[in-house]
């Protein structure tokens, strides 16, 4: 997908040089990709490489990617996750050029084990699952062959049919390929192809009560696909001789499959079971919550696709898995959204200042205009009201200030942003000493775009009229996990929860343009960070996310892909 800014050139990753290599010597004519996820979860980060690697492998050499659910195990899946993954991968950016599922083949795929028996390399097995596990043997140990390893063809077929009309509970039958025992890889000591499960299908209802292994379905959906390249990660690699076992004695199509290294990202987890746990226990508020590392999470923090997409692109791929820095998504997120986010006013925790000498006439409202974004080829603006009566950060005011504070103190003048120099005059306290107001006076001929004044100050701070200010909520995100690499410290990962990981502000004071908030827009308020309004939102209140601060402590140089 064409980006907005030109990225570096860079070499070609392992893959590119596979494929172009293929494309050069007349392998193949075009190239064909898939992205196949199992329906039962939420799509994260990871899957977010995966997507940006099979769709833009597709892109870049005039070829296209599949989106194929992988959905063999009825227990798991349900259509909720398959109608979010379609999301989630139109927001990124990209589009299948076919949708299938797995289950669209189990006609063919049950031809297919009908072909295996038939030559003699599938067997209908009666050993329990514990047994099975009891016999196959070690690394260093050969398995030992099923007494019902040599049943005749005719046997074999009849149990297969049996099986697939429901004459056996779950569990007591399997078909497995008939390899060998002893081979050095465990995943060809006689892989299950089939097991019974009474169960209804998200896709097929009760059609089947026998369904595919992963291993029997994939690099056969992969076949009849005419998929070229299939691109999985490294835990893979040893399924990838019983990928080409199968393809080779079936004689069907000869996709091959490739790996890559899984990216895992620091301060947070990106297993599906530990991200149900999550859910399911209550530590976050669903598959979305924006401290998950699901793509709806983060969407709903107020990432954009062109920052994930640009993060996926720097961290590229490898063949070693290792941890990659959350500041470096966090500095693609903020590099994007200083270019698109619309600049507003807000403040946190106000401190009203009245200008003693600015006249306000009854009915009238001095409006004043400022950039929506300083980094737009052609710049808009937005009316702000201004007033005699303001909020001001309470932070930006100290009443005895150190040498270099540049904010507002007694007898100190500042800039409020797109208006007036001001200057502190009087600092009003309540009985208890604690500072409820500023007496400030303005200077009129120092307004923005028109200063006549000749006085220079060195701070700007951010303001809104109080008259005109509307009110609204707050989420402060942070890290989900105080640790770095939660998966790997001692006990319950779930210990090392960041109990800071959301703050909330019941009521900030804004600039009135916020009122026409849109959920597909970002902002950043001044000084404070970039934030988006959340689907919590209602016409009783606003609500918005921080999505990241303004502050960035990824420091580009820092190995980009490690």
């Amino acid at each position: 997908m064409a980006e907005e800014t030109k990225k570096e050139e860079r070499s070609l990753n392992f893959l590119e040089e596979i494929i172009e290599e293929d494309l050069k010597n007349g392998k193949y004519k075009s190239i064909v990709t898939r992205f196949p996820p199992e329906p039962n979860g939420y799509l994260h980060m990871g899957h977010a490489t995966s997507i940006c690697l099979n769709f833009g492998l597709a892109q870049k050499y005039g070829g296209y990617t599949n989106l194929r659910f992988d959905d063999t195990n009825p227990v798991t899946e349900e259509t909720e996750y398959v109608e979010s993954i379609k999301e989630d991968i139109k927001w990124l950016g990209f589009q299948w050029e076919n949708e299938h599922y797995a289950s669209d083949y189990f006609d063919e795929l049950y031809q297919f084990a009908v072909s295996l028996i038939k030559k003699g390399l599938a067997y209908v097995d009666d050993l329990t699952a514990e047994e099975i596990a009891e016999m196959k043997g070690t690394p260093t140990e050969p398995g030992k062959d099923s007494p019902y390893r040599n049943r005749k063809v005719e046997e074999n077929l009849d149990l297969f049919e049996r099986m697939k009309k429901g004459d056996f509970p779950d569990g007591t039958h399997t078909l497995r390929a008939k390899i060998d025992m002893a081979h050095t890889n465990m995943l060809m000591r006689d892989p299950l192809l089939y097991r019974i499960k009474h169960a209804s299908h998200h896709q097929t209802g009760d059609k089947w009560c026998i369904y595919p292994m992963y291993d029997f379905a994939h690099g056969q959906s992969d076949s009849i696909e005419n998929v070229t390249h299939s691109i999985c990660t490294m835990e893979f690699v040893p399924h990838r001789e019983l990928y080409d076992w199968l393809i080779e004695k079936l004689e069907i199509y000869p996709s091959h499959q490739y790996e890559f290294a899984r990216r895992n990202l620091s301060y947070t987890v990106m297993s599906k079971r530990k991200l149900l746990q999550l859910v399911n226990e209550k530590y976050v508020d669903g598959w979305d919550d924006p401290r998950m590392p699901t793509i709806s999470g983060m969407r709903r923090r107020g990432y954009t696709p062109e920052s994930i997409r640009d993060f996926c692109d720097r961290v590229g791929i490898a063949k070693r898995e290792n941890l990659t820095d959350l500041g470096l998504l966090e500095f693609c997120v903020r590099e994007h959204l200083n270019k698109v986010a619309l600049r507003r006013m807000v403040v946190f925790d106000p401190l009203k200042v009245v200008l003693t000498n600015y006249n306000e006439q009854p009915g009238e409202t001095e409006m004043l205009t400022s950039e929506n974004n300083p980094e737009e080829e052609t710049a808009t603006h937005r009316d702000i009201p201004f007033g005699k009566e303001l909020y001001i950060e309470r932070e930006d005011f100290m009443e005895n200030p150190p040498k270099k504070f540049f904010r507002l103190a007694p007898g100190k003048m500042v800039r409020l942003k797109s208006a007036y120099i001001i200057r502190c005059d009087e600092v009003i306290k309540d009985a208890n000493g604690h500072i409820t107001e500023l007496h400030c006076s303005y200077i009129p001929e120092s307004q923005s775009g028109n200063d006549t004044s000749g006085i220079s100050v060195k701070g700007t701070l951010h303001w809104v009229s109080l008259k005109h200010a509307i009110t609204a909520e707050l989420r402060l995100y942070d890290r989900l996990f105080k640790v770095e690499d939660p998966s790997k410290e001692e006990g319950d990962f779930k210990e090392y929860i960041n109990p800071g990981s959301l703050q909330t502000i019941k009521a900030v004071y804004a600039e009135p343009a916020l009122k026409n908030a849109k959920f597909d827009e970002r902002y950043q308020f001044l000084r404070k960070g970039y934030f988006t309004l959340d689907k919590d939102s209602s016409t009783s209140g606003m609500i918005f996310n921080r999505t990241v601060t303004l502050k960035d402590s990824w420091k580009a140089g820092d190995s980009k892909a490690n």
